[in-house]
């Protein structure tokens, strides 16, 4: 996971206009939240993630192909950043009829890293 692409507004926008696969974006996600794998033992380290996901998650789960823990995500997210796509990034939405559950869990993770980014501080 050490070719990750840079957390910026050029890789939330690649999220959404699905121009990043899907593994990267679990894999982005999963690294913001602690997640981190040995190639030695094969293992997922996940002392760095926090309690509630740690028990509930002890490997990363799949937040594209499974609604459990994007709703996990989507509750992690404070309520004053629960609009940072539409209010930092301009996001619109998808037009109805042209989005399913695979691009609302992808808008759910970038707003979720891009609300990372907002409490770490760091510039988009």
């Amino acid at each position: 996971m050490s070719n990750l692409p840079p957390l910026n507004r050029d890789t939330l926008w690649a999220i959404l206009n699905e121009t990043i696969e899907d593994a990267t974006v679990n894999q982005l996600v999963w690294h913001y939240l602690g997640y981190r794998y040995d190639p030695q033992t094969q293992t997922w380290d996940n002392s760095a993630v926090p309690d509630d996901w740690r028990a509930d998650y002890p490997e990363p789960p799949d937040f594209i192909e499974n609604r459990p823990p994007t709703v996990k995500l989507t509750r992690s997210i404070p309520p004053e950043n629960k609009q940072l796509l539409k209010e930092t990034l301009g996001f619109k939405g998808y037009k109805v009829g042209e989005f399913g559950p695979r691009q609302t869990r992808r808008a759910t993770m970038a707003n979720w890293l891009l609300s990372y980014m907002q409490q770490n501080n760091i510039q988009l």
